[in-house]
C-alpha cells in the first residue's frame, strides 16, 4: 500500500478503512470509472465515464471534471474537491457541484472518501459513509479481474451491498473530450431524475 490503512470496525453500520496520508498530487489526473453504484447525477446509459483531477494553485483545492457519453453526447461536470478535515492525515474529502449544469445555482455538496489505492496509484476504490455510492477506478478503461476482484471483496468487507455494482461500458482508445457534440441544456441531468 502506498499509503497505511487505519483499522475499524467493518460492519455493515461500522467505521470504514480510509487510505491515510494520501499522496494528492499522485492522485491527480485521469481515471476510468470501471464500475459503480448508479446515481442519479449520471445518464443512466452513460459510457466511458471518467474522472480528472488537477490540484489547484493552492495547494488544498483540486479541480473535478466528470465526464460521460450519452447518445453520442458529451456530458460533464465541474466541480472542485478538498479535504474535510485539513488537520486529518485521513483521505476523506468533500466534493461541491453546481446543479443544473446549464445553469449553475444549487451546490451539492457529498462525500468522496479513498478506501484503498495500490502503490503505483493505478487503481483505487472510493466510496462515501452512507455506503450509498461507491467507485471502482483505474487509470486504463480496463482492469485486471484478479485486481477487480480484489477491491469488490474489499467493497464488501467495508459494509458495501457491492450487488448494485454496475460495470461501466469503456471503449479502447476512450473518445477525445472534443469528438463529440456536448449537451450544454443538460437534458442529461432532467432526465436522470425521471431513471431514463
Amino acid at each position: 500500500m502506498a499509503a497505511a490503512e487505519g483499522k475499524t470496525a467493518k460492519s455493515g453500520g461500522g467505521q470504514m478503512t480510509v487510505v491515510r496520508g494520501l499522496d494528492v498530487a499522485r492522485y491527480m489526473g485521469r481515471w476510468y470509472e470501471i464500475a459503480s453504484f448508479p446515481s442519479f447525477f449520471q445518464p443512466r446509459d452513460g459510457r466511458d465515464t471518467r474522472a480528472t483531477y488537477r490540484l489547484l494553485e493552492d495547494g488544498a483545492t483540486v479541480h473535478v471534471l466528470n465526464e460521460t457519453w450519452s447518445k453520442g453526447k458529451r456530458d460533464y461536470i465541474e466541480g472542485t474537491a478538498y479535504k474535510a478535515d485539513p488537520d486529518s492525515d485521513e483521505a476523506k474529502l468533500k466534493v461541491k457541484f453546481y446543479l443544473p449544469p446549464f445553469l449553475p445555482i444549487i451546490p451539492v455538496v457529498g462525500d468522496y472518501w479513498v478506501l484503498y489505492v495500490d502503490d503505483d496509484y493505478q487503481y483505487a476504490l472510493v466510496g462515501e459513509p452512507r455506503r450509498k455510492n461507491l467507485w471502482i477506478l483505474c487509470r486504463k478503461t480496463s482492469i485486471d479481474e484478479e485486481v477487480y476482484n480484489q477491491l469488490v471483496e474489499r467493497a464488501q468487507e467495508e459494509g458495501y451491498d457491492v450487488s448494485k455494482l454496475h460495470t461501466t461500458p469503456q471503449d479502447d482508445p476512450p473518445p477525445e473530450s472534443d469528438a463529440a457534440p456536448t449537451d450544454t441544456k443538460g437534458v442529461w441531468w432532467f432526465k436522470s431524475l425521471f431513471g431514463k
